[in-house]
């Protein structure tokens, strides 16, 4: 599959220029009928033979063979959920934490990556410490400081303010010799650039399938580094959390014990169509391409709006303009869509695989008027 293929088999992209991947990625019609088509044949049929569980269960593991393999990483490590959020609540309830115990974030985390931790703060006696940034940069010395005695420490691998790339292998080091868990926000990644998440060495990593890899609402991932399961008791246990459902209570041994009960088998069998037609485009086609069109998108922003990196970090690119709310609103009213992110004065664009010249070009033509 081409880019070009990929773009076509997009509907939404007849109608409007799309700019948003980074906050929910419009699926091709190819993942989209996997969904559809796997939830009709599990309603329609699977309830005769082999029956509805016994069916789902071939359905979850078909899709989380091929996730794994997309991501790297061992099916023993890989659990199935519904979303980022979902993940890191589910490290974070697997976690006893008791009063005085310290969370580290940093300032540029998405709600996702700060409500568990304030709900510990507010109802375990957590104490959360906050590295604060600059321009979607970490200070290391800040930092490591943070971290010393941290039970836990949650940080984005890609910051969804800036488009900036966190040196994660090397944080994660750093709080590791200071002993904490370390749990990695990686949702902005997955579909923009070729990945093994072992490289990162991380405890944990959650993410989803509605941004980058342009599967459907619900699809989600967790990564447990297997040296690093057992230490985990998820709060939450179900017929698929054990491995008796009928025996004596035993936690599974791999990274299912952090899944419940009964799941949607469309979502997860569209995530894994959507890593297969991604790789049928090759992963490093598409970061290529966003790349390029990244660039031709920063030469076009005048000098000092652009509030994102200059060389090129991800397809995440923020631009500033003095009225962002209402240049999203007046933008939308030309069916341009990109949006707002919180505590920057600006507006972010989301550049794939499946955008064209043409879209930059139709969004700075229409940026020429709030400059």
């Amino acid at each position: 599959m081409t880019p070009e293929e990929l773009r076509s088999d997009i509907p939404v992209l007849e109608r409007c220029t799309y700019l948003n991947t980074g906050a929910s990625g419009p699926s091709p019609r190819r993942v989209l009928e996997t969904a559809v088509e796997t939830q009709r044949a599990h309603e329609y049929d699977r309830h005769h033979e082999p029956g509805p569980y016994a069916a789902a269960g071939e359905t979850l593991d078909a899709a989380r063979e091929r996730i794994a393999s997309f991501l790297g990483v061992s099916e023993r490590e890989l659990a199935l959920t519904e979303s980022t959020t979902d993940g890191i609540n589910r490290i974070a309830t697997a976690i006893e934490f008791e009063a005085g115990d310290v969370v580290v974030r940093t300032d540029l985390e998405h709600p996702a990556g700060i409500l568990p931790w304030e709900r510990l703060e507010a109802h375990a006696g957590v104490e959360v410490r906050v590295v604060e940034t600059d321009e979607g940069r970490i200070d290391r010395e800040a930092y490591a400081e943070a971290v010393s005695g941290a039970r836990l420490v949650c940080f984005s691998a890609l910051t969804w303010t800036h488009g900036t790339v966190l040196p994660v292998r090397e944080l994660v080091e750093t709080a590791r010799d200071a002993g904490a868990f370390t749990l990695v926000d990686g949702v902005q990644v997955p579909g923009q650039r070729p990945l093994s998440l072992p490289d990162w060495g991380a405890d944990a990593v959650a993410g989803a399938g509605h941004k980058w890899l342009l599967s459907p609402f619900g699809s989600g991932f967790l990564y447990v580094r297997e040296e690093s399961i057992a230490d985990l008791v998820p709060a939450s246990v179900g017929f698929k959390s054990v491995r008796e459902p009928y025996g004596a209570y035993e936690l599974s041994p791999d990274a299912r014990r952090f899944e419940v009960g009964t799941t949607n088998v469309g979502t997860h069998a569209a995530l894994a169509e959507a890593t297969a037609l991604l790789e049928a485009i090759g992963m490093g086609t598409v970061e290529a391409r966003i790349e390029r069109l990244t660039e031709e998108l920063k030469e076009r922003v005048p000098e000092g709006r652009l509030l994102s990196p200059r060389a090129f970090e991800s397809g995440l690119v923020t631009v500033g303009v003095d009225d962002p709310e209402g240049a999203v609103e007046r933008l939308g009213e030309r069916d341009i869509l990109v949006r707002t992110v919180p505590g920057v004065e600006g507006i972010r664009v989301s550049v794939h695989v499946f955008n064209a010249t043409a879209d930059i070009e139709t969004l700075c033509a229409a940026l020429a008027e709030e400059w």
